[in-house]
């Protein structure tokens, strides 16, 4: 979240530069080329910044998460179909939409979770990081937001990804026979896997939007507009959709096999499709999911930022009076 700055000439004019900018160091020749009007002093933290940044992170990212759901589901269901089909098997088109009820249920939490680790941690890190490396504050703060939400994101994608393949016809039957049937580990099935996926994903996806964002920012000396956040939104969610597809499907495979166990891990996953399907079996899907991802990047990151600046706004308003 971009810090606000106010100008030293006296007038109560905001403007607000990328996390990167915002030095304890006011003299630093950066921020007096981006201010154009001399020297620039960062606003102190007030006491409850902290629980301000959560409250609306919380807020943003269940938010976002819930619009993006809604709107892409069944370019989600249908990458979920190729990448389980075998032998040349036929895609099923009905039933785009199973199991979005269940799924929408546990992305909210899921996203306001890891928005809510996200946005602490990376400010936290911008502040005791050298400015040089915020790339490795937004790859750290990535991935530990996906650590942490993967808790709920891992039981909500094991049954989206069942009912996807029509194996339940509904989110509580589903929870009921997968526990029955393997455990309650079974909701967690695919857990490595989601995790190998899911964690240089979102450290990916969210250096890349931030980096994007800074270097746009420095580049139009102003802040990014919603088409422009929409935009390198989509880029990245495309960039690293392409980048992590391999790991999508040894995840999808392993969620979706059930009591069956018809791979015994990730390497044994691999090794079996590799020989029974070869290489490019590990790139099924890429063409929905790079879809899904980048047109779920624009909107994602468009209702993220937008999100946060009214909920900012708000914040601001409310302190004023």
């Amino acid at each position: 979240m971009d810090r606000s700055i106010v100008s030293s000439s006296g007038d109560e004019s905001e403007t607000t530069l990328p996390d990167v900018l915002a030095f304890k160091n006011t003299n630093h020749p950066i921020k007096k080329q981006i201010s154009g009007c001399g020297t620039i002093c960062v606003k102190q933290d007030d006491p409850c910044h902290f629980f301000r940044v959560l409250y609306e992170s919380l807020i943003a990212g269940g938010i976002a998460g819930l619009v993006v759901e809604a709107a892409l589901y069944p370019i989600d269901t249908i990458k979920t179909r190729v990448q389980v089909a075998r032998d040349g098997g036929k895609i099923i088109w009905k039933g785009l939409y199973s199991g979005l009820g269940g799924n929408l249920a546990g992305v909210l939490p899921a996203s306001a979770l890891f928005f809510g680790v996200y946005e602490p941690t990376k400010q936290k890190l911008l502040k005791v990081l050298p400015e040089q490396f915020s790339a490795v504050a937004h790859l750290a703060a990535g991935a530990l937001g996906g650590a942490v939400s993967s808790i709920v994101r891992v039981p909500t994608e094991v049954v989206k990804q069942r009912m996807q393949t029509g194996q339940f016809a509904s989110a509580p039957e589903a929870v009921r026979l997968i526990i029955a049937k393997e455990g309650f580990g079974g909701m967690y099935a695919g857990f490595g896997s989601f995790l190998l996926r899911d964690l240089p994903f979102d450290a990916l996806q969210f250096c890349v939007y931030e980096q994007l964002r800074i270097g746009y920012k420095l580049a139009a000396r102003r802040d990014l507009n919603d088409p422009e956040n929409a935009m390198l939104g989509a880029f990245a969610g495309a960039f690293t959709g392409v980048l992590t597809t391999p790991l999508d499907v040894i995840k999808t495979r392993l969620m979706v096999q059930g009591a069956g166990n018809q791979y015994k891990g990730v390497s044994d996953c691999i090794q079996t499709i590799l020989r029974e399907e070869g290489s490019s079996a590990l790139w099924k899907g890429m063409g929905p999911r790079v879809l899904w991802i980048g047109i779920g990047g624009s909107i994602f990151f468009g209702v993220l930022e937008k999100t946060k600046q009214i909920l900012s706004e708000r914040s601001q308003k409310s302190h004023k009076t």
